[in-house]
């Protein structure tokens, strides 16, 4: 026969992310990669779709979304059971999910919030019309611990490009201005051997994140799975700058894995699964 423990808050538990995000029929981006980066590190992934995608290594052919009403009960089910350590925001699709989401950041306290503003899929189609961008500044921006846009969503939310390097500080300090805490600008997106990316922390420092660039294809989920990367250390007990160095060493890791082989005929995945790490069991 089998008993079942009574519950005790000081039960030991894993570390719980929960990703309010779109699904990617592809596997490569979106809910599919943040639960199987989740995993690679170690926590214990739960969801709350916001969108479903019919897309694959070449593109978005469809999009479908999730009803508001449907997404809160996803995660007030979720947060009311499980509990939750840490929140990795993706794909917003209208101003009323942007808005359900701030209610539910609000209303459940919801720790540790990055949020990845999912704009521009890599394959370049536009994911996020102007009203719902400047719904998203105006009410997920200050709840977000920080902020992780590439440059077409940085340039897409500043109004303006930004054409090299010499450019990110200030794009990073201007994103700050728009509300953001913290903001991880990825200079991914830009030529050049080197990838820079830019750290803006509260107090206006800045970090400057340097790594070499990896010759791949292989790109696709590159920003979902950064963002939850970072969501995913914070939830283990990282401070920011600590939980953003070691997401960039795992995405370093799963690009340069992933990066000679073939999966479809557009871009392809990251290798998410190239070092897992058991599951780590925290107390409550």
């Amino acid at each position: 026969m089998t008993h079942t423990a009574p519950f005790s808050a000081q039960a030991p538990r894993y570390a719980r992310v929960l990703s309010i995000a779109g699904s990617d029929s592809g596997g490569g981006a979106g809910i599919q990669a943040d639960l199987k980066t989740f995993s690679a590190l170690g926590c214990y992934g739960m969801t709350a779709i916001t969108a479903i995608t019919a897309q694959n290594t070449q593109g978005v052919r469809a999009i479908h979304g999730v009803p508001p009403d449907m997404l809160r009960a996803q995660i007030d089910a979720v947060v009311e059971d499980i509990g939750v350590d840490a929140v990795k925001i993706g794909m917003l699709h209208s101003p009323e999910v942007v808005a359900v989401v701030a209610d539910a950041v609000r209303r459940h306290h919801l720790p540790h919030v990055v949020l990845d503003p999912v704009m521009v899929a890599t394959s370049g189609d536009r994911l996020m019309a102007d009203e719902t961008v400047q719904v998203l500044v105006r009410e997920l921006f200050p709840l977000a611990t920080v902020v992780t846009p590439n440059l077409d969503e940085a340039a897409l939310l500043l109004g303006r490009s930004i054409p090299g390097i010499e450019a990110l500080d200030a794009a990073a300090r201007a994103l700050l201005a728009l509300g953001a805490p913290a903001v991880l600008l990825k200079g991914g997106h830009l030529p050049g051997a080197e990838v820079v990316d830019v750290l803006a922390l509260p107090d206006g420092t800045l970090q400057h994140l340097r790594s070499p660039r990896i010759a791949t294809h292989n790109g696709h989920g590159t920003g979902c799975t950064l963002s939850s990367a970072i969501a995913a250390h914070l939830a283990l007990g990282h401070a920011l700058p600590e939980a953003v160095a070691l997401a960039r060493a795992y995405i370093l890791g799963a690009i340069q894995a992933g990066a000679a082989v073939r999966t479809g005929k557009g871009h392809g995945p990251l290798n998410h699964g190239y070092a897992p790490m058991a599951q780590r069991v925290i107390q409550g």
